[in-house]
């Protein structure tokens, strides 16, 4: 299995190589993230063992920048020009990834959205399905469950962090965050309850400035929720200036090392799955039932599996096999 980092695309990109090299089956998988970003190591890991169960040619596609659009876009308009029978792509923006998917289709490419779909699904986008998380119902189930850690009595202030403004995973998540939140405080109109919203960044220590930041101006907040795992530089920042663990709520989404550290220290209460390995192996599959049987692919939600620290321990076993 072909397995290597190559970096110098004509636009300066990065491109991660990964599959087995086989006669038939060509892939492609177009991210919005860089190699920096660790949720995509798992990913990776599911794509590279699809292509190796199927024998495909693959190409899993980083851009150089966290999150940049214009660079996914243009990843993907290369890998057009390549021809591969299948393209899988994160639609993270609602209208930018728009006209290049449609050329892709009506050039006979197999699209499917992964890890992050047109906010309207197929509505919105030509793509064929989509593998991945349930966004809203995902930042509602996290909300849900750190609400069992809330003060029982007394103000609340919370706070909820967009990581990626206009991004449609960040804003759907801190929707069903909010939407929890909004239901929590109408049921507790005795309360003194306050919800902000604040753009968080994504990078673990811009994001710990800001609301390292917010937290300084507001020493009385409750909880913060992370749409990604960035709440794990809050938590760094938190134990470096002596706070206790518990003190200030923490929680967010996705199993990475940095976030799993910090829920064993008991700065991160509630994680939010959303099984990333299952969204680099699935769509290989279907790609290769669509080829080899004609089997039309069909959405699959990936889940929104909510962890705790009790099961760190059995995660952090399969994190180092790379399946979580």
């Amino acid at each position: 299995m072909l397995k290597k980092l190559v970096a110098g695309t004509a636009l300066g990109l990065s491109m991660m190589v990964s599959g087995a090299q086989a006669e038939g089956l060509k892939l492609t998988f177009i991210s919005h993230s860089s190699a920096s970003n660790t949720f995509w190591q798992s990913v990776k890991k599911g794509f590279d063992d699809g292509c190796a169960r199927v024998e495909a040619t693959c190409q899993l596609i980083l851009t150089q920048t966290e999150g940049a659009v214009e660079q996914a876009i243009a990843n993907l308009q290369a890998a057009i020009a390549t021809k591969p029978d299948a393209i899988f792509v994160a639609i993270v923006d609602d209208k930018a990834y728009d006209a290049v998917i449609q050329e892709a289709t009506d050039a006979g490419i197999l699209v499917l959205a992964v890890n992050v779909d047109d906010s309207q699904g197929s509505k919105g986008n030509a793509r064929k399905a989509f593998i991945g998380q349930g966004f809203i119902a995902a930042g509602y189930s996290l909300a849900k469950a750190q609400s069992e850690n809330f003060p029982k009595e007394g103000p609340l202030n919370l706070l909820v962090g967009v990581n990626a403004p206009g991004q449609t995973w960040s804003e759907q998540r801190a929707a069903g965050v909010t939407k929890f939140l909004e239901e929590y405080k109408a049921e507790h109109a005795d309360r003194e309850i306050t919800i902000t919203r604040i753009d968080a960044a994504t990078d673990l220590a811009l994001t710990a400035d800001r609301i390292g930041a917010h937290l300084n101006a507001n020493p009385d907040t409750t909880a913060y929720f992370d749409t990604g795992y960035w709440h794990a530089g809050v938590a760094k920042v938190l134990k470096d200036r002596g706070v206790e663990p518990g003190k200030v709520l923490l929680g967010g989404f996705d199993l990475v090392p940095e976030a799993l550290q910090q829920m064993t220290a008991g700065y991160i209460q509630v994680q939010v799955d959303q099984q990333p390995y299952m969204q680099g192996f699935m769509p290989v599959m279907q790609a290769y039932l669509y080829k080899t049987a004609g089997l039309t692919p069909s959405d699959i939600d990936t889940g929104q599996g909510i962890v705790v620290p009790k099961d760190v321990p059995m995660i952090m076993e399969m994190s180092k096999q790379g399946l979580r």
